[in-house]
């Protein structure tokens, strides 16, 4: 069980890569969905299946990690997406927004999974927290995957296969590391909405909308440490200004940086989460 979760991803790569070359060299756009949905759900199903063979408890099962992953996945993007339609608009606050739905949905849909479980532990509720995160990431970078396919200029591969490297690189990092920490804290006020539940729904949504806008707050950075007083009088008279080789490198830097912050932050808080279940465990075992 150890390396299943490793032949599971290497297997899973090697067959990604084989369709990405075939459908490049053939054009045949009937193998787009099969590109799609493995370079799509390989990070997040390698990841259960590393998180399912961590030392789990009997009430974690296999059945119940595949409703975890597929039902809390679909519930949560079909809840984001409705919820998102109605209340988001342009704003300043858009990104809060986002991040207070996406990770208000996550973790409902986690209540609903685990109605039935009667026995709750801390590492329990992270790893199912996990499972239906990283089932709400694969089916959102399905369709990340899907709108990058398309471009003026017609169909285009190279945009699909980069998408999905880029979000499969970002997805332990994102999606299901937020809803493991709520996960964990859920379990371990045994299911009801405590006070450190809702406390830890507010900092995860928060990570998650400093990490929507981090690229927004790269860009502001940049212009108030490198900005030309020209650049300022063009965004002024709302006219997009163009921007030198440095300043495109300082925004990459940046961007980068806030990423990696967050990503260590959110580390450290799910370590602090996990020693609170070694502490649990040693005490339910004395």
């Amino acid at each position: 069980m150890k390396s299943l979760w490793l032949r599971i991803f290497l297997t899973g790569l090697v067959l990604w890569l084989a369709t990405v070359i075939v459908t490049g060299w053939t054009g045949n756009s009937n193998l787009v969905p099969t590109v799609v949905l493995f370079g799509s759900f390989l990070v997040p199903v390698t990841f259960v299946v590393w998180a399912y063979g961590r030392g789990r408890s009997p009430v974690v099962t296999v059945e119940l990690l595949f409703q975890a992953f597929v039902i809390g996945g679909v519930l949560g993007v079909l809840g984001a997406s409705l919820l998102e339609s109605w209340l988001i608009r342009p704003s300043l606050l858009m990104y809060v927004l986002v991040g207070l739905i996406e990770e208000g949905v996550k973790l409902a849909a986690l209540v609903f999974v685990t109605r039935r479980v009667a026995r709750r532990s801390i590492k329990d509720g992270v790893v199912l927290g996990a499972t239906v995160g990283f089932g709400f990431a694969a089916f959102e970078s399905a369709g990340y995957a899907f709108n990058a396919l398309f471009t003026s200029e017609g169909l285009s591969l190279s945009q699909l296969v980069e998408t999905e490297v880029l979000r499969g690189i970002l997805t332990p990092v994102g999606h299901g590391l937020w809803t493991a920490i709520a996960g964990g804290v859920l379990f371990a006020a045994r299911g009801r909405l405590s006070v450190p539940v809702v406390l830890t729904y507010l900092g995860v949504s928060l990570l998650h909308a400093l990490w929507d806008s981090m690229s927004a707050i790269a860009i502001a950075i940049t212009l108030v440490l490198t900005g030309r007083p020209w650049q300022f009088e063009l965004l002024r008279i709302g006219r997009v200004p163009h921007v030198s080789a440095w300043q495109v490198h300082v925004y990459t830097l940046l961007n980068w940086v806030g990423l990696i912050v967050i990503s260590l932050v959110a580390l450290g808080w799910l370590w602090g989460v996990m020693s609170a279940g070694r502490r649990e465990r040693e005490i339910l075992s004395q």
